[in-house]
């Protein structure tokens, strides 16, 4: 790598909040003497985040213990993209809302668009040092939250502790039949065919992995049951295994048993996440609404 090619060191000034105020006054006050266009510019070039999340608006209110941060580097321009919706955006990670057939990221060599791709092209155009990290994946048919990270080490961090530090995730799904349950938890141990890579579920220990999922009845009628489900682990396809291992398939989930497909689509989307921030230490939510078709089938 030449000297020259190598990535600028990023400046990060953080400027705590003592009394209430809006965004445009503060950064007068505490930037040395900066003209309101110079302010300007920080936001427009996305720049200046506030507890961590980007933002734009000059008159956003400050109130007491926020903390203000100020980059030298200028941020992403925000991304316009049918398939991909940015939820969150801070120094170290960007938190997406992924689309249902779409991978995470490619699983060969082709030229397949990913998630992961689409962000790798948006971050360039800030900055050719710009990079993207995934932290975790979801499965090309399902919807929901995704998190990327920025910088290799916030990557490492998350992954090492993503089962300490995640605290809540929620997705919901439409399944067939009416479930007998309003609530229940479904326990088995799962193992992956070789040969088909298909998931398998066996109720008693066979030397395969711990399963534990969580549900309960939002809506139903004779034909579905809209579900929100809460995963106390994260094993490959667990979701989509366990409701086929209790009789109410996936619906749009033809690998799983699924006999209809009334959306067209496999009803399975992440709908929360909640974790600890791997650098502010601070817990942060994201949420996404419950996807209009899925709710059409109870109209």
């Amino acid at each position: 790598m030449r000297m020259n090619d190598r990535k600028p060191a990023v400046r990060q000034t953080r400027l705590n909040v003592s009394e209430p105020m809006e965004l445009m006054d503060f950064l007068l006050a505490k930037m040395g003497g900066m003209k309101r266009n110079s302010v300007k510019a920080l936001l427009s070039h996305r720049q200046v985040s506030v507890n961590a999340e980007v933002t734009t608006q000059y008159n956003t209110l400050l109130k007491p213990g926020d903390v203000v941060t100020v980059s030298s580097e200028r941020g992403n321009t925000e991304l316009m993209h049918p398939k991909v919706r940015v939820i969150f955006e801070d120094p170290y990670l960007i938190v997406i809302e992924k689309k249902e057939n779409l991978l995470t990221v490619r699983t060969d060599n082709g030229n397949e668009l990913t998630a992961y791709s689409i962000l790798k092209k948006h971050v360039l155009k800030a900055s050719k040092f710009n990079r993207i990290y995934t932290v975790h994946r979801l499965d090309r048919e399902t919807s929901g939250v995704l998190v990327f990270a920025k910088d290799r080490s916030v990557q490492l961090a998350l992954q090492e502790n993503w089962h300490t530090d995640v605290k809540k995730r929620i997705y919901v799904a439409v399944v067939e039949g009416r479930m007998e349950r309003q609530e229940d938890t479904i326990v088995s141990w799962l193992t992956e065919n070789e040969k088909s890579l298909k998931v398998h579920s066996s109720p008693v220990d066979n030397g395969g992995q711990q399963a534990v999922t969580h549900y309960r009845v939002i809506k139903s009628n004779d034909d579905y049951s809209l579900l929100e489900i809460e995963l106390a682990t994260g094993r490959k396809n667990q979701i989509r295994v366990h409701m086929q291992s209790i009789g109410h398939p996936v619906i749009g989930d033809k690998r799983y048993g699924a006999k209809t497909n009334p959306i067209g689509r496999l009803a399975l989307h992440a709908r929360i996440l909640e974790f600890t921030h791997p650098v502010t230490k601070k817990p942060v939510h994201f949420e996404t609404p419950v996807p209009r078709n899925f709710l059409h089938l109870f109209h």
